[in-house]
């Protein structure tokens, strides 16, 4: 269990203990086996007040354990906390389905709030890279790659995947999270939420003067974030949840269901705990 991933659990039971929670509606997942495009890289977790909660699905063989196993079928009427502390130990499917749980409870809160983000500058958490500035991104993200590199950064990218190691024209991709230490500024997909590694990119980020957490997945109550060392976060808005639902189950892209949003810790208002709406 990882401190971060114990702060955000507490978080959300505190937030969650003046009402009732919904239940667990469906699960909604990409076509299995995944076609390769970016829409079928992450499924949603519906609650019964129609919030939606997005994780990344192909860690390891995760989306086929989801589309063919028991817990798609036992899911219906669920209490998502409790899929959401499992989420602290819980590899695989279990893991996905636990933080899908931990965005869709988020979802539920901004809505109960009343909160809705604003929309991001751009695709890369605002971060503005400068020539000469050293990113650090964690995670091999070609699109973002070209766009970090295009504007003249020095560029060394984290990975897990040792065949990707190694120099490559205009950045560098290594395996060992001490090379973020002199990094200016990090940039870090959310999957490092899924599989508890944030804690360990943090501990490596302490130089950077901006840390930003961006992707999907990146769905969750900020507070514990921004606190722990995370200066923006950029996630996914649904908009349209029947278009996007739809889209989703039939390998489509989604995009125009949803927007891009973004969260800075420097001008964040914490959301305030009450009930649901009329009830304080």
């Amino acid at each position: 269990m990882t401190s971060i991933a114990s702060a955000l659990l507490a978080d959300l039971s505190r937030r969650l203990a003046d009402a009732p929670v919904p239940r667990v509606k469906a699960l909604h997942l990409p076509p299995s086996p995944w076609h390769g495009g970016k829409e079928g890289e992450f499924g949603a977790l519906e609650l019964e007040d129609g919030s939606l909660g997005l994780s990344y699905v192909l860690l390891d063989d995760s989306l086929a354990a989801l589309a063919g196993g028991r817990a798609t079928v036992e899911l219906p009427g669920a209490d998502p906390m409790a899929l959401a502390a499992a989420w602290r130990y819980g590899r695989g499917a279990t893991g996905i389905l636990g933080f899908a749980a931990v965005n869709a409870l988020s979802r539920h809160l901004f809505d109960r709030a009343g909160f809705v983000p604003p929309d991001a500058p751009d695709s890369i958490g605002g971060l503005d890279p400068q020539p000469g500035e050293h990113i650090g991104m964690v995670g091999f993200f070609r699109p973002l790659v070209r766009q970090v590199t295009a504007l003249g950064a020095r560029l060394t990218v984290l990975e897990l995947r040792a065949d990707l190691a190694g120099e490559h024209p205009g950045f560098t991709v290594t395996l060992n999270p001490r090379d973020l230490h002199d990094c200016e500024t990090v940039l870090s997909t959310s999957t490092v939420l899924l599989n508890h590694t944030l804690d360990a990119v943090l501990a490596n980020s302490r130089r950077a003067r901006r840390v930003a957490l961006i992707g999907p997945g990146a769905g969750c109550l900020p507070d514990v974030l921004f606190e722990a060392g995370i200066t923006a976060m950029g996630g996914t808005w649904i908009t349209d949840p029947t278009g996007f639902k739809y889209a989703l189950q039939q390998g489509l892209p989604w995009g125009r269901f949803a927007r891009k949003f973004a969260l800075n810790a420097a001008d964040w208002q914490p959301l305030p705990f009450r009930g649901p709406a009329g009830a304080g």
